[in-house]
């Protein structure tokens, strides 16, 4: 379900508004254009026709910019997941300190193979930055820009804490160039969507994805049981 629901998003997007003159000028597109812009090939694909839902009364509007907040949240996942599972598929694991280092586990049994507690940490370490993106700032259903993570104000800092841009490079950059890598993070989402299924597919299905045969172990448990 949530492989279905990501590559239903993928394709549903809202008009690009964010911080720049070449962003307002994609956003007066019309989705068909802004579709061919992401993807040239495939164009604009929408059939559940999402762009046209009015998810809780909210209005389009209010509709576009929670589609387009799925769609970069779930990319920017997708992308964290991908590279962590290589990096847990080879074996390469924290010092003994931060826990046990179970040897030749698939990435899906790692996380298994934790204690109710550490599972728990870092459920409620992810619920925190839900918590504080959701009620801080300007909702990106109510005009807000998303993706745009909101700043933590009022800490002991010489300034408030980016996590959108922490080291200040994405404020410098050119109109161009952060329309350009706006149009680069969705599709990398993309493909990091594709990307993360396809190995836990693999995992739990061996044979179910070829190119991937005989390089993912296989996973005998429940994969969706974090979810259930």
């Amino acid at each position: 379900m949530l492989s279905l629901q990501t590559v239903s998003l993928s394709y549903a997007l809202a008009p690009l508004a964010y911080v720049t003159p070449r962003a307002v000028a994609v956003a007066m597109q019309s989705k068909e254009e802004l579709g061919k812009t992401l993807n040239p090939v495939l164009g604009y694909f929408d059939p559940l026709g999402l762009a046209e839902a009015d998810f809780w009364s909210q209005g389009n509007d209010a509709t576009w910019g929670f589609l387009r907040q799925a769609e970069i949240k779930h990319g920017r996942v997708a992308m964290f997941a991908f590279c962590g599972y290589v990096v847990q598929a080879n074996g390469i694991t924290f010092p003994q300190w931060f826990g046990p280092i179970t040897t030749g586990a698939t990435p899906e049994e790692q996380w298994f193979n934790l204690s109710i507690e550490a599972r728990c940490q870092i459920i409620a370490f992810i619920g925190f930055f839900e918590f504080w993106d959701e009620l801080s700032g300007k909702h990106y259903m109510r005009g807000g820009r998303p993706g745009e993570y909101p700043p933590f104000e009022g800490i002991p800092a010489h300034k408030p804490l980016n996590l959108y841009d922490p080291l200040g490079f994405a404020a410098k950059n050119s109109p161009e160039k952060k329309a350009k890598g706006l149009i680069a993070e969705i599709n990398n989402g993309r493909l990091a969507m594709i990307g993360i299924m396809g190995m836990v597919s693999a995992s739990k299905v061996p044979g179910s994805v070829p190119g991937l045969q005989g390089i993912i172990k296989p996973f005998a448990g429940e994969v969706m049981a974090p979810l259930l």
